[in-house]
């Protein structure tokens, strides 16, 4: 490949031949299944057939395409273990590498956006990519200052391309569905589609990765990049090293796993507290599990994040209404917590729903949050999903009775992805410990003593 395909014809037939795959391959498979072979080893080569052409699909296109692909890959999780595994391996590819951009493209746009002379702002710069996204890829260099940087640069056409794919993608929503039992996928097109706009402009990311610089600069838990250079489609920042999440997925240790897991949680939290941004693309790939501080204890990991291109803005933090409805379903108020979740618009006016049956709804999932640490697993994501996703289920029924507010939905899928992450590392964490250190609302506020009388006792 040697460039971004951006023929919108072309990226149409490339996506339009992946439900066509999808049919050939079950054709295949029924052809085997007659001739003998038996059904459980033939749906494995299906499966492992059709991860193969989904990640060589979205891969190549990168744009829209690629960046659902990195969505769906933290959520296979959720997928029951036979099917997991053939994709699992595949998806997660996305979220480290793609067919990069030959060199001399690269060389265009630096030229292009930075200067004739941009060779003079580097000592060194290195022409093969370090990773690719999906709007832009990373090379490894040397600033002028000495500083060792990350060079992000956008792909030519990255903006039409993820309309394009956004588009196209939607109308094969009902065909992607079954990777993630129980998630609507194509409300996740679209949201992806409204924030493209901010995700390609560098300078929105240069600010928002500068913010969060500046607050965790002495944080000794969580590292962010400083921003060396910003101009459109090329943000330099300083380089990190570390061990990228996805590996400590494949084979960590658990000490690794569990901090990992806690740091994840606590930036998840902490992050819209003290800055006012929700950093809202946590895919592993984002995140480095770096070697603890000279002179700090024995095991001290601490969590390098990447990439601000995708921030929900939140200048109060978190909503209240997250931490109260958590707080009251943990108490067990069936009616407050329904109460506040119909003031919010998570009940819409024409539906009548039973407190109760909403409570119960609500348990399994934050079961996390009722214990003082939690062990997050695959076995547990599946059965959340497997609960709400099937029709006979009453959880199923009721789930399609609530709605979700616009203004949550960045929030719900970052948190649904976080929690997809965690449940990929097997991590225990202390989630309870982050909610009351940083989620408003989930501790109740004390009531301020009534003064008393003068004379009084």
């Amino acid at each position: 490949m040697s460039d971004l395909p951006r023929k919108a014809v072309t990226r149409t037939a490339k996506l339009a031949a992946l439900p066509l795959g999808f049919a050939g391959r079950a054709t295949w498979g029924l052809g085997k299944r007659i001739g003998g072979r038996s059904a459980e080893l033939v749906a494995r080569e299906v499966q492992q057939r059709t991860a193969d052409q989904l990640f060589k699909t979205l891969g190549e296109l990168k744009g829209g395409a690629m960046k659902l692909g990195q969505a769906l890959s933290v959520f296979e999780s959720a997928l029951p273990e036979e099917v997991a595994g053939p994709y699992r391996a595949a998806l997660t590819k996305l979220q480290e590498a793609a067919p990069p951009l030959p060199a001399h493209t690269v060389h265009g746009v630096l030229a292009e956006r930075i200067g004739e002379d941009w060779r003079e702002y580097f000592l060194e710069f290195e022409d093969k990519p370090s990773a690719a996204a999906s709007i832009g890829q990373v090379h490894r260099g040397v600033w002028h200052d000495g500083r060792e940087v990350a060079v992000k640069v956008q792909y030519p056409g990255a903006g039409e391309a993820l309309l394009s794919d956004l588009t196209q993608l939607s109308r094969f929503a009902r065909l992607l569905g079954p990777l993630i039992p129980g998630m609507d996928i194509k409300p996740l097109i679209k949201e992806m589609r409204d924030r493209v706009s901010e995700e390609l402009d560098y300078e929105l990311e240069a600010q928002a990765q500068r913010v969060h610089a500046t607050e965790f600069a002495d944080d000794p838990d969580v590292v962010i990049p400083g921003v060396v250079h910003q101009s459109d489609q090329v943000l330099v920042t300083e380089w990190m090293d570390g061990i990228p999440l996805a590996d400590v997925i494949a084979d960590g240790t658990a000490e690794q796993r569990d901090r990992a897991g806690q740091l994840l949680a606590r930036f998840l939290f902490s992050g819209p507290a003290r800055t006012g941004l929700l950093h809202a693309d946590p895919h592993p790939g984002n995140f480095r599990l770096l070697p603890e501080e000279e002179g700090a204890s024995a095991g001290a990991w601490r969590l390098g994040v990447l990439d601000f291109g995708t921030v929900d803005r939140l200048p109060g933090g978190l909503p209240g209404t997250i931490g109260e409805s958590l707080r009251m379903t943990l108490e067990g108020d069936a009616a407050a917590v329904y109460g506040l979740l119909r003031e919010e618009g998570f009940v819409k006016e024409s539906i009548e729903l039973e407190p109760d049956e909403v409570l119960d709804y609500l348990l399994p999932i934050i079961e996390p949050a009722q214990v003082e640490e939690f062990a997050f697993s695959r076995g547990w994501l599946r059965d959340q999903a497997a609960r709400i996703a099937d029709p006979r289920s009453p959880a199923h029924q009721l789930g399609r009775q609530l709605n979700l507010p616009p203004s949550y939905l960045l929030i719900h899928r970052v948190t649904l992805s976080t929690i997809g992450v965690l449940c990929q590392l097997g991590a225990a964490v202390r989630l309870r410990d982050e909610l009351e250190a940083w989620l408003p609302g989930f501790v109740a506020e004390t009531e301020e003593p009534e003064p008393v009388a003068e004379g009084g006792a």
